[in-house]
This record gives C-alpha cells, sequence and structure tokens, in this order.
C-alpha cells in the first residue's frame, strides 16, 4: 500500500484545478494547520492498537474516472480539506471500516482472512494520511477546524470562495462572462410602471447552472442607486456547528466583502445597532458561519457589475425556522418578529435602502434523501413552487409560512427563512416573478428549482 493511493495537490491534475463540485474554489487558509502545526505528530493517528477515528459524515464521496483510473473524489462543503482528495477506488474498500470500531491491527487481521496481507505499519502511514489531509474525525481534525474558524473570526475582510469556479477570478473575466448574457436581446428588465423597487428574490445557484436565470432577476436594478443593501440569504451551514447557533436563527458578519470586482464595505452603524437588539433578535456576530457560504457572494458580484457607485451591506444570514412548522408563537417566531421589527423600522421606508433576498425553491431527489427519482415528483414540485411564488409576489407572508407548514417543508426550500423574514419586515408591496427554472441533475436523479421576484411598493 503505497502512498499514491491518496491524491491531494500536485499529485494528480484532478486535484491541481483547484474546483470543487458545488461551484466553489479551495481557498488557501491561513494557520490551518497543513504541516507543523503544534502537537501535529501527537495529534495524528499513532498507533495500530488503537481505535481508529471515524471518516467525517459530512464528507461527500463521488465516483470519478480520470485518465483511466477509477477514483473516489471527497467533496468538502465546509472547506476544511487542505484540496480535493482523490482516492484510489480499490483502496477506498476500507472506507466501510473506518467508523470508529477497528484498529490498524483489527482491519490488517481481516483483509488476512480474504487473503490479502497488508502490513501494519504500511496501513498505519496510510491512515495517517488520511488523518492528515483532514478526512478522519480525529484530534487532529478537530485542531485544524477550530483553527481555521478563530482565524477567519479574526479577519477584517471576508475573502471570496467562489472566485475562480462558479465564476471567474479576475474582473475583466467576470465583466465580459456579464456582458454576454446581459447584453442578448430580450426584455430590457425595466419594471412595469408602479412604485419604487423595494426588494428582489434572486437564486443563489451556481452561476454554471442558472447564470440565465440571474438576467432577467437582477437587470431591472441596473439603474438604482441606493447607499446601503440588506442582504437577508440562506445559511446552508449554521446548523453544522451546532451548538454555536442555537436560538440564534440569523447571523451577522461585520466583515467587508472581497470579489474580483472589488470590497464592499460591511454597514458598521447598522450592525452595531443591530447588535444592541441582538438577544431579542436572536443575531449572533460570532461569523464562522460565513466563511465558506455562497449565498451572500453570488448576489454581490451582480450588484456590483451593475452599479457604478459605492454602497454599504448589512449582512445577514438566515438559518432554519423549523420550528415556526410546529409553533408559531415559540422562541424562534419572537425571534423573527423582532428582527422583522427592527429592519422595518429603519430601512422599510427608506427609498436609499435596498433589500436583497437570497434563495432557491425546492430540492428533490435522492441527493437530498428522497426515495424516488426527482423526474417522478417534477409535477408535484412545480405546482407547489408557484403557489409559493404565488403567495412572496402577492406579500402574503402569512399564507407563505401556512403553505410551509403544511407537510413541513416537504421540497427543502432552501429559500424559505430569509424571504419570510423579508416580507415580514416589509410593507405595502408588491411583487412580480421574473424567472422559474429548474435544474435537472439526472445523474444524481436529482433536481433544484429556482426563481426570482421583484418587489416594488404600491402607490399611495
Amino acid at each position: 500500500m503505497s502512498n499514491s493511493n491518496v491524491h491531494n495537490h500536485g499529485s494528480d491534475p484532478l486535484q491541481n484545478s483547484g474546483r470543487r463540485s458545488d461551484g466553489r474554489a479551495e481557498v488557501p487558509v491561513e494557520g490551518s494547520g497543513t504541516g507543523t502545526g503544534p502537537g501535529k505528530e501527537e495529534l495524528l493517528v499513532s498507533s495500530v492498537d488503537m481505535k481508529l477515528p471515524p471518516l467525517r459524515s459530512d464528507i461527500e464521496m463521488m465516483p470519478v474516472t480520470h485518465e483511466g483510473s477509477e477514483l473516489i473524489y471527497f467533496h468538502d462543503p465546509q472547506g476544511y480539506l487542505p484540496g480535493p482528495i482523490a482516492l484510489d477506488r480499490q483502496i477506498a474498500a476500507l472506507i466501510p471500516m473506518l467508523n470508529g470500531q477497528f484498529s490498524v491491527r483489527d482491519i490488517c487481521n481481516d483483509l488476512k482472512r480474504y487473503g490479502n496481507e497488508v502490513e501494519e505499519e504500511d496501513l498505519l502511514a496510510f491512515i495517517r494520511q488520511l488523518d492528515e489531509v483532514r478526512l478522519l474525525l480525529s484530534p487532529w481534525f478537530r485542531h485544524c477546524k477550530t483553527e481555521i474558524e478563530e482565524n477567519f473570526e479574526k479577519r477584517e475582510e471576508r475573502p471570496a470562495v467562489c472566485s475562480g469556479s462558479s465564476y471567474p477570478s479576475t474582473a475583466e473575466e467576470i465583466r465580459s462572462m456579464l456582458d454576454a448574457v446581459f447584453t442578448t436581446t430580450g426584455d430590457t428588465g425595466k419594471p412595469e410602471a408602479a412604485g419604487p423597487i423595494r426588494a428582489l428574490y434572486a437564486p443563489h445557484i451556481d452561476l454554471r447552472v442558472g447564470l440565465a436565470s440571474y438576467v432577467p432577476a437582477f437587470r431591472p436594478l441596473a439603474d438604482l442607486r441606493p447607499r446601503r443593501v440588506v442582504l437577508l440569504a440562506t445559511s446552508h451551514y449554521s446548523g453544522s456547528y451546532y451548538p454555536l447557533y442555537d436560538g440564534k436563527p440569523f447571523i451577522a458578519t461585520r466583515k467587508n466583502f472581497e470579489t474580483p470586482l472589488g470590497t464592499i464595505p460591511a454597514d458598521q452603524e447598522t450592525l452595531r445597532l443591530l447588535e444592541e437588539q441582538s438577544e431579542a433578535t436572536g443575531c449572533s456576530f460570532v461569523d464562522r458561519a460565513h466563511r465558506n457560504e455562497h449565498s451572500i457572494e453570488l448576489h454581490l458580484i451582480f450588484l456590483q457589475y451593475l452599479w457604478p457607485h459605492s454602497f454599504t451591506l448589512v449582512p445577514l444570514l438566515v438559518g432554519s425556522l423549523e420550528e415556526l412548522y410546529y409553533m408559531e408563537g415559540g422562541d424562534t417566531g419572537k425571534k423573527v418578529d423582532a428582527m422583522a421589527s427592527f429592519l422595518r423600522d429603519r430601512f422599510a421606508g427608506d427609498p436609499d435602502t435596498l433589500f436583497v433576498i437570497s434563495g432557491d425553491l425546492s430540492h428533490v431527489g435522492k441527493k437530498f434523501g428522497d426515495q424516488a427519482p426527482a423526474s417522478q415528483l417534477f409535477d408535484d414540485i412545480r405546482s407547489f413552487d408557484r403557489e409559493f411564488l404565488g403567495h412572496a409576489a402577492a406579500g402574503r407572508s402569512r399564507e407563505l409560512l401556512q403553505l410551509m407548514k403544511r407537510d413541513f417543508d416537504p421540497y427543502r426550500i432552501c429559500g424559505f427563512p430569509p424571504l419570510y423574514t423579508a416580507l415580514s419586515a416589509l410593507c405595502n408591496v408588491k411583487g412580480k416573478i421574473t424567472s422559474y427554472e429548474l435544474w435537472d441533475e439526472r445523474e444524481r436523479e436529482s433536481a433544484v428549482t429556482f426563481g426570482s421576484v421583484l418587489f416594488q411598493e404600491l402607490p399611495g
């Protein structure tokens, strides 16, 4: 068993691409324990007799073929791996035994019963490799995870994580890509005669999948010049930090957001006022959930492309509001109401503030835990999505919640938490559905739907 069975930076062209399957680039993180961290040798797996730590449960494994080699590609949604990692598929047969129940000696003895002779020291060296690249739920991984998160929290800027993957890595390439889609013939995007634009609900699907759907969503904003954007976005990873965000449905950050198109400053005054209300609103300022999140970043690219002026940002991630499906007047409901009141009192009538809401719609199929393939659910999810978007466009937050309570969010609409919060804060608005699409990921028998709604203030 040789070290070549683990492919990481530089040992395989697949890894040199710097891409991840969710559309984000692997971004090096300072102090991420890549070889000289304190106590590393003591923290890594070190004995053939110790029970081996299990493989991390949050790692996704995907079979791939590269240059004739059958590999298992490991995707880390949380971005703790030092880079893309692949494993020879025949060696991946060992993975089920990395469950916390076996030692190196146990595994070697088991292999021996099937006629496979593997030296204990060779297997130990291989397992140490897996541990070193943070695939195992080990003391070394926990050390690296804490170091990565603490270093992020100390930063003043939030670096782009989708650059070079979901969208290009340079400003010139981004503008060229967006020029091509925004200048195509079709609807100019001018809203119908009505009141001023107050908010936009738009997808955060990978641009390589749904770029065209962003155009009708964002093009109506081109002539706006708001001084402030309140951006409410789905938090995909806050649940992974339990119990850090327990009882904290909202997660703010004071960091300025960096993209290849420039840096967008956070609205420090608004954030200071929000922090004063953080207990009532359930808003955490421990911002590690922002580190690897794409739902805010993807929207900023379009705003920076469309607008020549500077603006500040109030970046708020919204976690699960599942408690509302069971108990509307409980702790979560009270905190959502308090957050909506905070936003309404300060910004609902402010012509210099635009609300932008980032969320997709249904997530169905085997990738998301359904027994049936997504194709068998298309009619159902389209019907549900139409009702969802209809309530949203009418500004009916109450009816939107009742829809989601029915069968307890059966299609996993990730955009509900930020949209419900925004609709609860906005007054006297009506929306228009400007896009709706379905991404059929046939090879995984799964699908995601996404759409957009433009909200304008009603006259009078």
